[in-house]
């Protein structure tokens, strides 16, 4: 089995789904066999590589709500080694209807295990919340990476995430690890500095030596429907992610298991 990763931060606007979507491109453009899954109901991770919410049949709502194959929701990408498992707007309604269902919180994972065994690595992008969709994220991850903004409500924000991966470790996932803490949007000013040494002080070597830079191309990629490889391989953003990708593949090894 490969490496389940899930991206997870319930603040908005720090670099989550352009974490997700360039971590696993660049993995996937190393040639690490890679699964993207989107169950954040904005389906950016999807229209970032190319395919809009709710073109597709089948999407991981219906994954999670009518217990369908995941391979069924499985679409190919750009990338050789990139598959997606788009979301849906009918997501936005998913946490009132999960409410309702037995083993709400593992519908997902029980979806990713029948797959994957067939990745190196499964990467989920998770909503900027902490609800059922976020909980299924964290049951069915091995791991959690979490980005953040290098802002003075920063480590406020990332207590709350911790305590958040401590319950779910006590009451469904006993196996869940903190992979990394991957500092994002970077601009080198006194304030961003200064959380980022606190950061480092206080997690160590859970903080990953990558930094990702606010980076003008990194944010122009997804309105063209492609990760920042496919639109400026020799931009920094795209050079950072690729150090990234480097970083998390020496952590987990070739297979995704812990180095």
């Amino acid at each position: 089995m490969g490496r389940i990763l899930t991206i997870a931060n319930q603040k908005g606007g720090v670099g989550k789904t352009t974490t997700a979507v360039n971590l696993a491109a660049s993995l996937a453009a190393a040639e690490h066999r890679t699964l993207l899954v989107d169950v954040d109901p904005q389906g950016n991770a999807g229209s970032a590589l190319g395919i809009r919410r709710d073109e597709s049949e089948k999407s991981i709502y219906e994954v999670l709500l009518d217990d369908q194959p995941l391979s069924e929701a499985v679409r190919k990408t750009e990338l050789k080694f990139l598959d997606l498992v788009p979301a849906s707007r009918h997501l936005v309604g998913a946490e009132l209807e999960l409410a309702e269902l037995d083993a709400r919180e593992s519908r997902l994972k029980r979806a990713v295990d029948t797959l994957a065994s067939s990745y190196e690595y499964v990467v989920i992008d998770c909503p900027p919340s902490l609800g059922l969709l976020t909980l299924n994220g964290l049951v069915a991850a091995q791991g959690v990476i979490i980005p953040l903004q290098c802002e003075y409500y920063a480590l406020e924000g990332l207590a709350d995430v911790l305590k958040t991966i401590e319950l779910v470790r006590a009451a469904a996932n006993p196996g869940l690890t903190v992979d990394g803490i991957v500092l994002t949007m970077f601009s080198p000013n006194n304030l961003a500095n200064q959380v980022a040494d606190e950061i480092r002080k206080t997690f160590a070597s859970q903080v990953f030596r990558t930094v990702i830079p606010r980076n003008v191309r990194l944010s122009e990629a997804p309105s063209h429907g492609k990760p920042i490889l496919l639109y400026d391989v020799t931009s920094k953003g795209c050079q950072s992610y690729l150090e990234l990708a480097r970083e998390v593949a020496a952590r987990f090894g070739a297979e995704g298991g812990l180095a």
